[in-house]
């Protein structure tokens, strides 16, 4: 992927992982080089250079740097697997994944031995593995020893210790009080339900996500009300599966949203919360983003890119609204899950089902998809890739390689560069995904050949996906 100067250093002051590997930049004042996620200060415009490779950085004269280790960058290191190693080991245990394996598995999951893994994640965290781990569990115990009423050994067992004998001591040991002690601290007004307040980088523009996600919802999976956003879940955990529902609307006190998790996804929180930012893009740094697209962006600052809950269902989505509205395509979606979806129970009656997974599709034959009104090229290649996901020849996460899974999902009969594109922008959360076949993208672009939009957005890298967004809402103000 070609970046010019500019548009690395808009990647560069955002310190997004997602461009780590794809550029480095020398620094003149110190003739150091550096991954675009340093966490050193970031150097003034005119002092940098940016190469596509360590090699060019070093043959003119710049030496790596000693904090973010260019060698450990994702397609650099001694282990080519290991890529965007500790930042996505960190994702990995931020998702509860060290609470369902041993830290050699969870290395062996990236690639690396675990020594590497330890070494590496140390470089980069300053602490352990195992130590992130248990910050992480520690602090999602305190927060709903503090918000919740729930017992303090189903606190221990949700924040993923496999002890209370071992939660109280770390807990004990780390925060100098008891769990009990704490809880006391924090006063009578708590909440019976699991409640949390996740921050994110103003502005941002809820209404036009929660626009952007209604028109897509899919009946008895999603639904709005009012100014909230309710859907099914389900996720895997340390072996068993968990299945509830989440609502999310914004806070009314700072620019946070208020996520409620209905207690059947207790024993998941961790990876429950983790995909509720990858969803509502928590992450984004919006005025870099509204930087790079200028003009663009001045009408709605504050877009964020949709992400997933379930890239399996993103990807479903994606095939059945090829060369059809929208509208269409949300309907097709709900027959689809009602079809093969299993029910659910909670307290909001429009949704009642959770999306079906991937092996369960990968049982069906085509024509059982194609039964319910779905056209028989899209019915093949919807079980063409759950059968993909499910044997685990494709993984739809924001942690997998971009390159490689846009080429393979682009590679399946049925697929085709559209979907791929949009797959990658919200299933992978990749910013820079272009689907430059989009009618409305080539409407809004005043284009008649993709391959001249595709040319075109190169103005907006490294974030086009946000471009594409600007350029969807534009045309709902067009005449």
């Amino acid at each position: 992927m070609f970046l010019d100067a500019d548009q690395c250093y808009r990647a560069l002051r955002a310190h997004d992982s997602r461009f780590d590997g794809r550029f480095f930049v020398g620094v003149g004042t110190t003739r150091i080089y550096c991954r675009p996620v340093c966490t050193a200060k970031t150097p003034h415009r005119e002092n940098c250079r940016f190469f596509p490779s360590a090699a060019a950085a070093e043959s003119h004269g710049f030496r790596p740097c000693l904090r973010c280790r260019p060698e450990l960058a994702p397609g650099f290191a001694t282990v080519d697997a290991n890529r965007r190693l500790a930042q996505s080991a960190a994702s990995l245990i931020e998702d509860g994944r060290l609470a369902d394996a041993r830290l050699p598995e969870l290395a062996a999951t990236l690639g690396v031995t675990d020594r590497h893994l330890r070494r590496v994640f140390q470089d980069e965290f300053g602490v352990s593995p195992v130590e992130y781990a248990q910050t992480q569990r520690l602090l999602l115990a305190k927060r709903l020893l503090t918000d919740t009423r729930l017992p303090v050994i189903e606190v221990a067992m949700s924040s993923g210790f496999a002890s209370l004998r071992r939660f109280n001591d770390l807990f004990r040991k780390r925060y100098r009080m008891t769990p009990g002690e704490l809880r006391r601290a924090s006063g009578d007004d708590v909440s019976h339900r699991f409640a949390f307040e996740l921050a994110y980088r103003p502005p941002y523009d809820w209404d036009a996500m929660l626009a952007f996600l209604g028109r897509r919802a899919i009946a008895g999976v999603e639904a709005i009300e009012g100014r909230t956003y309710v859907r099914s879940v389900r996720v895997e955990c340390r072996g068993k599966v968990f299945a509830g529902y989440v609502s999310v609307a914004p806070s009314k006190r700072r620019p946070a949203l208020r996520v409620v998790v209905s207690a059947t996804l207790a024993g998941a929180l961790p990876t429950v919360l983790a995909r509720v930012k990858r969803l509502f893009d928590l992450g984004c740094h919006p005025d870099e983003v509204a930087n790079a697209l200028g003009e663009l962006a001045q009408a709605h600052p504050g877009l964020r890119l949709p992400g997933a809950i379930d890239g399996f269902e993103i990807a479903v989505r994606a095939i059945l609204g090829q060369q059809v509205t929208v509208r269409a395509a949300t309907t097709i979606a709900g027959r689809f899950a009602a079809a093969f979806g299993e029910r659910i129970e909670t307290p909001n009656c429009r949704v009642t089902t959770l999306f079906p997974t991937a092996a369960a599709i990968a049982a069906l034959e085509p024509g059982e998809i194609a039964a319910q009104g779905i056209v028989s090229t899209r019915a093949h290649a919807i079980v063409r890739l759950a059968r993909e996901i499910a044997d685990g020849r494709l993984v739809l996460e924001p942690s997998s390689p971009v390159e490689p899974t846009v080429a393979t999902l682009d590679a399946l009969p049925g697929v085709g560069p559209w979907t791929a594109q949009y797959i990658a922008m919200r299933a992978l959360a990749w910013p820079d995904a272009f689907p430059h076949p989009d009618v409305a993208v080539l409407k809004a672009m005043k284009h008649a050949k993709p391959a001249a939009a595709l040319a075109a957005s190169e103005q907006w890298r490294p974030w086009r996906a946000y471009a594409v967004l600007h350029l969807w809402k534009s045309l709902e103000k067009a005449p």
